[in-house]
């Protein structure tokens, strides 16, 4: 097995003969912003702990940072922020981070220079002397990341980090976890906010009943196609034809007069100019020209739903 952040296979957990956790495998690079989607009961949350070395896998194999996740070296390199915290609610914001600093090990020193700027990165800067028990309950969330983060693990478990949290407070999330990223830290996210998963991840699996139906880029679950959604005035002179060419034409639309709309779906990037050579070339005039990500939701209820209406919603989606 290699040295990944996150490597499993086979991993199952039974508790009084029903697999939570039935035969999970999925490989998460280090320094990767990792998606784990999945419907309540999906066995994310048992996952999770056997990850983190909190409950003991009934079969199969799993390594973290290279190691054993209950081998304590390990376990001083992981930062975790549960989905249902629990804080001494006596303690200020500077004890509570001062607590987990010493239980990870960090010097008198350290702790003296990185509770600041932690508090100042989740956006509770000056507000340290406060008792946990007046924060709202964004800002113990936001106290709860400081202190995942806190001794720059190089691996980083986040359960819904943004529930609690405004627009403003789910921007400010998304940054510091871009920020982990750019530092070499991998993230391994559990969000139901599907819109937040898109923007941050750069791979995500969909599990249920505690198998990974499939995992990948959005591009690669998307079978490695680009849509893009392209307005001109007129599709005269041959532009749908040619634009046909360089990839499927899903959908055109001429109904409005002065206007058509046409949804293409390319195989790369690169060819997003040639449309708009195309559009030139053409004589039209190009009023927008918009790749469009991949829809998680519909994916997630592709996979993940398998009722008559949401098969039926699914297959509407592709044939769009």
């Amino acid at each position: 097995m290699s040295e990944a952040a996150i490597d499993t296979r086979d991993l199952r957990k039974t508790y009084r003969g029903r697999a939570v956790v039935d035969g999970l495998t999925l490989s998460v690079p280090r320094g990767e912003v990792f998606g784990f989607l999945g419907p309540n009961g999906a066995g994310k949350s048992t996952t999770v702990k056997m990850l983190l070395g909190l409950v003991h896998p009934s079969g199969g194999e799993v390594r973290v940072l290279g190691g054993h996740p209950q081998d304590p070296a390990v376990r001083a390199r992981l930062g975790f922020l549960p989905e249902q915290f629990r804080f001494q609610t006596w303690m200020t914001g500077q004890e509570f981070l001062e607590f987990h600093g010493r239980l990870a090990g960090l010097s008198a020193a350290e702790r003296r220079t990185r509770i600041p700027a932690v508090l100042d990165e989740v956006g509770l800067g000056g507000r340290g002397h406060e008792t946990l028990g007046g924060y709202s309950k964004g800002m113990l969330q936001r106290a709860g990341l400081a202190g995942a983060i806190l001794a720059r693990p190089e691996l980083v478990f986040l359960d819904e980090p943004t529930s609690a949290l405004d627009p403003i407070g789910r921007i400010e999330v998304r940054e510091i976890i871009e920020r982990l990223r750019a530092q070499g830290t991998a993230v391994f996210l559990n969000s139901h906010l599907l819109s937040e998963v898109e923007q941050v991840c750069d791979r995500v699996a969909f599990v249920k009943r505690g198998r990974v139906l499939t995992q990948g880029s959005m591009r690669e679950l998307m079978g490695g196609v680009l849509p893009v959604d392209l307005r001109v005035n007129t599709l005269a002179g041959g532009l749908l034809d040619t634009l046909a060419r360089l990839g499927e034409v899903r959908r055109s639309d001429t109904n409005t007069p002065g206007r058509a709309d046409v949804e293409l779906w390319l195989t790369r990037d690169d060819q997003i100019p040639a449309v708009a050579d195309a559009v030139h070339a053409a004589g039209a005039r190009l009023y927008a020209l918009t790749p469009r990500r991949p829809d998680l939701e519909t994916m997630f209820l592709d996979l993940i739903e398998d009722t008559p209406e949401a098969a039926r919603s699914g297959a509407e989606v592709r044939r769009a």
